[in-house]
């Protein structure tokens, strides 16, 4: 299969967008990231490094394409959730919507082995990370496989019925 540019696919988008981030940290080396370990912090809504993204979101969604990211953390959290959780208005402000799983709630699951986006019940995007949070060197697969569309439906459903929406998602 042909892979797909990853703006496109929400472009493309009729009905949904779906995201299951299961890991406690990304991309650690992201400048923005360290930016925020030092103190530092800008308004996520106003944050120049997340104007494309909000967007893309912002198109996407004023199509009526639903979009929802679900996150599975261990509690405590690492300092990239805590990360994760302050810039995440601004996908708030881009019209997703975010629910966070702790980690003990989702023992009893069945979970693929990565990280995904699921588009229109019928294209995956597995996401391949290496042990330190970082793009894997080959980051990306792709599948309409009937059988693991389903799993990964089902399983962002089963964990988005447990998660709690961010509003209401304390820190720990």
């Amino acid at each position: 299969m042909a892979e797909p540019d990853f703006g496109r696919l929400f472009r493309e988008a009729k009905v949904s967008a779906l995201h299951l981030e299961m890991r406690d940290g990304y991309m650690t080396s992201d400048p923005g990231f360290a930016a925020w370990q030092r103190g530092e912090r800008i308004d996520p809504v106003q944050d120049p490094d997340m104007r494309p993204w909000v967007g893309l979101m912002k198109e996407t969604t004023g199509r009526g394409v639903e979009v929802r990211r679900a996150r599975i953390v261990s509690e405590p959290v690492t300092d990239y959730i805590r990360y994760e959780h302050y810039f995440t208005p601004g996908n708030i402000a881009g019209g997703e919507q975010v629910r966070w799983l702790p980690r003990r709630r989702a023992s009893d699951l069945a979970l693929p082995g990565n990280d995904f986006w699921l588009f229109d019940n019928r294209l995956v995007q597995f996401l391949h990370f290496a042990g330190d949070g970082e793009f894997a060197p080959k980051h990306d697969e792709f599948t309409t496989d009937a059988e693991v569309v389903k799993l990964c439906a089902t399983a962002f459903e089963s964990v988005w019925e447990r998660a709690v929406p961010h509003a209401e998602y304390e820190i720990v």
